[in-house]
């Protein structure tokens, strides 16, 4: 088994498409090849499809420059981009379920409670507020996404969204709270092997050089850099990182 491995998405939908494209897995009418309708190649998305990183992200999504994060009309294009291919993925994922394995991010879990609303002192994720403007998921996205798990295991390799350890993948208040909770591990990478696993792949933190990679896992946050894992979990473990 192959497994190909990407980290948050953060709405670069195009990106998704091209390492798809790469790697033999998306057909022309966009629908998944043979290799990952048989699960024979797997497909882990790490979460955070939703909520690009940067106004410059959301002036690339919807057109506008500059974006307005404040502005409804803005907000209500960015939603309705985002929804667009949040469809989209969704029957690709629903034409190969033994191969496409999306896991649940805290902004996905954010943007289906409405709670709390994500961003820092230069931008808000408002678009899927109806309250200030926004445009709401629709149900049928919501049900979907609910039903991502935080964490799956492929033959003694972990991945969610965060890290190892289960606390890390409840967005809680603790988890906003301090960054430390969410980066003590890297100090302690042993903690992959503690709880049972022979190599762990995590998103969630942005690494300035790309993708981390190391003797017991990786950190992957690394789309707009177009990096992405490919992973062979056979004895002995494989691990490459790719770019498109």
């Amino acid at each position: 088994m192959r497994i190909v491995a990407v980290g948050d998405l953060h709405a670069n939908f195009p990106a998704l498409w091209r390492i798809l494209k790469a790697e033999g897995l998306l057909g022309p009418t966009f629908q998944p090849t043979e290799a990952l309708r048989s699960g024979e190649t797997r497909l882990v998305l790490l979460g955070d499809l939703v909520h690009p990183k940067t106004p410059k992200d959301y002036e690339r999504l919807t057109g506008l420059s500059p974006f307005d994060p404040e502005d409804p009309l803005h907000l209500r294009l960015a939603a309705g981009a985002q929804i667009r291919e949040l469809f989209r993925l969704k029957e690709f994922q629903e034409s190969a379920p033994k191969g496409v394995i999306i896991l649940l991010g805290n902004h996905d879990e954010a943007a289906l409670k409405g709670d709390p609303i994500l961003g820092n002192r230069h931008l808000l994720h408002l678009e899927f507020h109806p309250e200030r403007g926004g445009k709401p998921l629709p149900e049928p996205l919501k049900a979907w996404m609910a039903g991502f798990p935080r964490e799956v295991v492929l033959e003694g390799v972990h991945f969610a969204h965060v890290g190892p350890v289960p606390w890390l993948q409840t967005y809680d208040e603790l988890f906003y709270a301090h960054s430390e909770p969410k980066t003590w591990w890297f100090m302690t990478p042993d903690y992959v092997e503690r709880m049972g696993f022979r190599f762990g792949v995590y998103g969630h933190t942005p690494m300035r050089e790309g993708i981390l990679l190391k003797e017991r896992f990786a950190l992957i946050d690394a789309l707009d850099l177009g990096e992405y894992l490919e992973i062979w979990p056979e004895d002995p473990l494989r691990v490459r990182v790719r770019k498109v």
